[in-house]
């Protein structure tokens, strides 16, 4: 095992005052060899540094004689850069303490490296800044309106797409084998396995993903991670940890079916369907019915959690939750994942 956790060098923006807004780190690095370390350390001295021209040539030199190329290759390219080049190294996993070591673990789950819960990422939203995404890159909500007039003036239109801490991911990584609908809705830090689809009203939050195959029309909120040959339709939800009080880790296992305009607040194990329109929570009250079809016991859905093979349902006559072994599960058309 490495002595430093992760490595990466990028490329940023800064505002006015030199705060960092956002970087780009096309090729991070998870457990690097110790000796490149060492010699990256002996170069920067210091876990968050700006670089510059020299100190990039000997990173690139350092790089190759380790056998990184494609980051070698990088160090180069960033010399007489109009973007500000930095290296983040983060020693170890714990919460990010700035800017760069916060977007340093957002690539690190967007690049595959690391699966969700798999790096610390708390306090994140008090790192991050609120950040105007724009047709010219990120600019410091304060400097936005001279910005405009600027763009104004020189008979540009500088148009905002969104106002926020996170930047859509394909911005920044385009994983192998994906298919994404509306790019806008995938959210850098998501982890989107090979063979996923995500439809136009998908949506995957930062730290959430899916294995792949799978096919994304509804919503995986914020910590929710998705089994393979599971899919999720359109317009339905699975309930996050961010707001709430909610402390759950909520999960889909392989092979089930979340129905449109269903959702989810409790882990499904594998092979589970909940029928269209059936929200679950934690408190929900449901009926566990035999093979068949007596009930058998009243329970809440929390006891349910993670076990395999159930189909929740509505009965269409008296509109009570019912819950029982699930006979059919689903499987994914293969032609429509294969991205390649």
């Amino acid at each position: 095992m490495s002595n430093c956790y992760s490595l990466a060098i990028g490329s940023g923006t800064l505002n006015t005052r030199g705060e960092w807004l956002e970087i780009w780190y096309p090729y991070p690095l998870l457990n690097p060899d110790d000796k490149l370390v060492e010699a990256v350390k002996s170069t920067v001295g210091q876990q968050t540094s700006s670089l510059t021209d020299p100190q990039l040539f000997a990173l690139a030199n350092q790089l190759d004689e380790a056998g990184y190329t494609e980051q070698a290759n990088l160090a180069r390219s960033l010399t007489d850069s109009d973007k500000q080049p930095v290296i983040c190294i983060l020693a170890e996993d714990e919460a990010p303490q700035d800017v760069p070591a916060a977007y340093l673990k957002l690539h690190l789950l967007s690049h595959r490296l690391v699966r969700p819960h798999g790096t610390d990422l708390s306090g994140v939203f008090g790192v991050l800044p609120n950040v105007a995404w724009t047709s010219e890159g990120a600019v410091d909500l304060d400097e936005l309106l001279e910005r405009q007039l600027e763009a104004r003036q020189e008979g540009r239109v500088l148009s905002v797409f969104c106002v926020d801490k996170f930047p859509r991911m394909t911005d920044y990584v385009i994983p192998s084998g994906v298919r994404i609908g509306d790019t806008s809705r995938v959210r850098l830090g998501a982890y989107l396995g090979e063979g996923t689809t995500v439809m136009h009203e998908g949506f995957v939050n930062f730290n959430a993903g899916t294995e792949g195959p799978n096919m994304i029309e509804g919503r995986i909120s914020a910590g929710v991670f998705v089994g393979k040959g599971s899919d999720l339709g359109g317009g339905c939800s699975t309930m996050g940890t961010l707001s709430g009080g909610g402390n759950v880790v909520i999960s889909v296992g392989e092979n089930c079916l979340i129905g449109a305009n269903a959702g989810i607040g409790i882990p499904l194990g594998d092979g589970c369907t909940v029928e269209a329109g059936l929200y679950v929570t934690a408190g929900t009250k449901v009926k566990l019915l035999d093979e068949s079809g007596n009930e058998v016991e009243l329970v809440k859905a929390a006891q349910l959690a993670g076990r395999n093979d159930l189909l929740f349902r509505r009965n269409s006559q008296n509109g009570a939750i019912e819950c029982l072994t699930n006979k059919s599960q689903i499987e994914l058309n293969e032609e429509l994942h294969k991205h390649n």
